[in-house]
């Protein structure tokens, strides 16, 4: 017999794996309970949640650092995998799977091959991915010499120490994610009422990632304050907190107070040379660096006439554009193509990430955190 069956455990197979700037442990769907209360109860247990510091699981005490990965074969046409993302809260005990992370779809791919999900193709391997969070879905290209994933490779991506291999993320459509369309208010630009601020104009935008963005200098802010000042910023936060509840109920997404978006978002004029700088809250911490579709989001928003960014952003001109989004540890491009038809719509999305592979076997859960009739 197992001698592990004697435990009081449960042994689930699953891989840590770094993708983009963002960490967490990825699971295969059918390793985990199909219940979904019974399955939210094993990932708070496998990360330690809720705890301030995680100390009894796998996660890192903090949002970019308390994120699961649920990876199926895809039973929709033309589509290889699904992708489920699960943001596990830290100090609470609750799992939401409603937004997507831009960040954790980088590693879906790999986690596949490695998993034997999928098969290489070849030197470079592309395959398409269904986010089922949003009902998303993106072409995601690896590479795979000798018909295994490489990780080592000349790609740097700001917010992650050295480089590795690239690898590509062609969004196919991610206007309306969460929100019910691309402006979910149905204007570029807003105004609320904000007390101690009066009226305020932001832009509510969901192009891959609920946002609202504003300028910072309208919160009497500069926008290249420090992380470190922002998150001791209480008086900010509190602002923004009362201003994301009450853009939300505008966004039609309802009561938020205990949801991880929209995602707040500071403008500035760039000053590092790229189209614009931006402080994003997620949305109660500050960001160290800007999400993925949180960046093309904001990306979309720069190449509006009529939008907070306008008379900010500096974007070039024509049908392919290269926004730089820069943010508190460097900065992040996403290449968008224009509608030809509608110079203001946004037809494609893409940008570079980057994965590792950090460690492969189990996580041990508490038996009780899945029941026998789980």
């Amino acid at each position: 017999m197992d001698a592990r069956k004697n435990q009081r455990q449960r042994s689930i197979p699953c891989i840590l794996m770094r993708g983009g700037t963002s960490r967490g442990p990825f699971f295969k769907a059918s390793d985990l309970p199909a219940d979904v209360a019974a399955r939210d109860a094993v990932l708070l247990a496998a990360m330690g949640s809720p705890d301030k510091r995680q100390i009894d699981g796998l996660g890192g005490a903090h949002p970019l650092t308390s994120k699961v990965g649920i990876v199926s074969p895809s039973a929709t046409p033309g589509v290889d995998v699904d992708f489920l993302f699960a943001q596990v809260s830290v100090a609470e005990p609750t799992v939401d799977t409603t937004p997507n992370c831009g960040n954790m779809l980088a590693a879906v791919v790999p986690f596949a091959l490695e998993t034997g999900m999928l098969q290489p193709q070849g030197a470079t391997s592309t395959f398409r991915v269904l986010t089922v969070n949003t009902g998303m879905q993106c072409d995601i290209t690896v590479q795979t010499p000798q018909g295994h994933v490489a990780y080592d490779g000349d790609a740097r991506i700001d917010g992650v120490p050295g480089t590795a291999a690239p690898i590509s993320i062609n969004f196919l459509d991610t206007a309306g994610s969460v929100c019910d369309g691309l402006l979910p208010t149905g204007r570029a630009l807003d105004v609320v009422e904000l007390d101690g601020l009066g009226r305020l104009e932001i832009t509510c935008i969901d192009n891959g990632m609920p946002m609202v963005l504003m300028r910072a200098a309208d919160l009497g802010r500069s926008g290249y304050e420090t992380v470190a000042e922002l998150n001791a910023d209480e008086e900010l936060k509190q602002r923004l907190e009362a201003l994301r509840l009450k853009a939300a109920a505008l966004m039609g997404l309802g009561d938020v107070s205990r949801k991880p978006f929209p995602k707040m978002c500071l403008l500035a004029p760039p000053r590092d040379g790229g189209s614009v700088c931006t402080r994003c809250f997620i949305p109660h911490v500050c960001h160290e660096a800007i999400g993925v579709l949180a960046a093309v989001t904001v990306a979309t928003a720069c190449v509006m006439d009529d939008s907070v960014a306008a008379g900010i952003a500096r974007t070039p001109a024509g049908q392919d554009r290269t926004v730089s989004v820069e943010h508190p540890t460097g900065e992040f491009s996403v290449q968008l193509s224009l509608d030809p038809a509608d110079p203001h719509k946004v037809a494609r999305a893409a940008l570079l990430r980057t994965a590792r592979l950090l460690m492969r076997g189990e996580v041990e859960v508490p038996a009780a955190a899945w029941p026998p009739s789980a």
